[in-house]
Parts: C-alpha cells; structure tokens; sequence
C-alpha cells in the first residue's frame, strides 16, 4: 500500500505543478495483415554448393555465412525455407533462382 501511497502523493505535487497526465486510451483501428509465405530451395544433382550459395547471396540478400547454413541444410534435408515475405516479394526472387537452375517454389 505504501507504493500506491507514494504513487498518490506524487501524482498531487505533479498536479500542483500543472502536469497532466496522459491516460491510455483503446483505439479502434483497423489492422491490415499480410499473409506471409516462405521461399523454398529444393536439393538437385545438378548445382554446386558454391553455385547455391552465390545465388543466395545475390537474390536473396543472404550474408555468406547464412546462404552456406541454408546450403547445407538443403543438401542434408532435401529442402529449405530459405526467405520468408509477402508472395509479391518472393516471386521475383524464387524466378531469379530458377533462372539460375536452382529449384524453388513457394508455400501458401
């Protein structure tokens, strides 16, 4: 009880100096959600984990030591979820990874 005391004293010498307080107040707004999807590279014969990480790097804005992670686990999971973002954000990336030969798709 002495902190809500010492709370209330407070409040009273704020008030006498002017100080007003600021309640919190509930606002109605209305709240846009995107969906988000995650961006898939799928483990091949074909490509190199050098050629994997480069395009990682490149299309996907990954640091060196994230695309390798990823590479590895591609090559040991068969997958990975390599980026996660809006649909209209990963499209251009997975069809600059297929261009490249390197499957990938995206979830829903």
């Amino acid at each position: 009880m002495k902190e809500v005391s010492y709370f209330c004293d407070m409040k009273r010498e704020f008030d006498n100096l002017g100080i007003q307080w600021q309640t919190e107040q509930e606002l109605d707004t209305d709240v846009i959600t995107e969906e988000l999807h995650n961006l898939i590279v799928w483990n091949d014969d074909v490509n190199t984990f050098d050629w994997v990480i480069t395009s990682l790097v490149d299309i996907c804005e990954h640091d060196e030591v994230q695309a390798e992670q990823c590479a590895l686990i591609i090559h040991f999971n068969g997958k990975c979820g390599v980026k996660k973002g809006t649909y209209e954000i990963l499209k251009p990336q997975a069809e600059g990874l297929l261009d490249r030969g390197i499957q990938a798709t995206i979830d829903y």
